[in-house]
C-alpha cells in the first residue's frame, strides 16, 4: 500500500511538527498512524503531520472513574453503541463554533473512508434516541489512536470513553494513543511517555492479530 513518504519521527521539530503536505488518502493515513504520526491542521494551513515527544497515552487499567461517573454508568442513563453513527460522532466533534476545528469536511470524508475499510471506529452515547456523546479514532492491530470526543449532556462523553476502554481491554489491545496531553485527558488518567518508548510499543501493538 503506497502513500505519502514520511521522514522518521526523530526528525520532528521540538513542537512535534514532522512534515507538511501530502494527502489524506487511506494509504497515507494508515502509513502515518503505523509510524506514530498523525495529521492536525485547519483550513488556513496545508496538511501538517505531527509526532510529539512526549506522547500522551491512556493505560487501559488507569482510566479514572469518579464516584459520580460510576453512578451514572450503573444507572444506565446513557445507552452506548459501537460504530452505529461514525459520521455523526465526527460531525459533532467538529462542531465548535466559537473555537474553530481541525476536523474539516475533507478530514471527515477521509476518516469515513477509513471507517468503511475497518480502520476507524466510534463509540456513541445516547439519551433516548439522541446522540449526546461519543469518541472516534483509528485502529491498526492492537493500536487505537483516539482522535476526538464530544458531549452535549454532562458525562456522556466520559461514558463513551469508559465503554471504549472496556472494549479495548476485552479485545486485548496494546496501546491507546491520545497524542497530546491536556488538562481534560490528564484528569481522566492519561499520562505521557517518551516518543521512543511510544514507538517501541507501537511496533508491537500494530503487529498484534486483534480486531476492533
Amino acid at each position: 500500500m503506497a502513500g505519502f513518504q514520511f521522514p522518521h519521527p526523530d526528525l520532528a521539530q521540538s513542537d512535534g511538527l514532522l512534515a507538511i503536505g501530502g494527502d489524506l488518502s487511506s494509504a497515507t493515513l494508515i502509513s502515518a498512524y503505523s509510524q506514530g504520526i498523525f495529521p492536525w491542521y485547519d483550513n488556513s494551513t496545508p496538511i501538517l503531520w505531527w509526532s510529539p515527544d512526549p506522547r500522551a497515552i491512556m493505560e487501559l487499567n488507569n482510566l479514572y472513574i469518579s464516584k459520580r461517573l460510576a453512578r451514572t454508568i450503573r444507572q444506565g442513563k446513557f445507552k452506548t453503541t459501537i460504530n452505529r453513527n461514525f459520521r455523526g460522532v465526527m460531525e459533532r466533534c467538529a462542531f465548535r463554533p466559537y473555537e474553530g476545528t481541525w476536523i474539516t469536511s475533507d478530514v471527515i470524508n477521509a476518516y469515513q473512508n477509513l471507517h468503511a475499510m475497518g480502520y476507524a471506529h466510534s463509540v456513541e452515547a445516547w439519551l433516548d434516541d439522541r446522540l449526546v456523546g461519543g469518541i472516534y479514532g483509528v485502529s491498526i492491530g492492537g493500536l487505537f489512536a483516539g482522535e476526538s470526543m464530544f458531549h452535549t449532556e454532562t458525562d456522556a462523553g466520559k461514558v463513551a470513553l469508559a465503554r471504549l476502554v472496556e472494549h479495548l481491554a476485552a479485545k486485548d489491545y496494546e496501546l491507546f494513543d491520545l497524542q497530546i496531553l491536556n488538562d481534560h485527558t490528564a484528569s481522566l488518567g492519561a499520562t505521557e511517555i517518551p516518543r521512543n518508548d511510544y514507538l517501541q510499543r507501537l511496533k508491537k501493538a500494530i503487529a498484534r492479530p486483534v480486531t476492533f
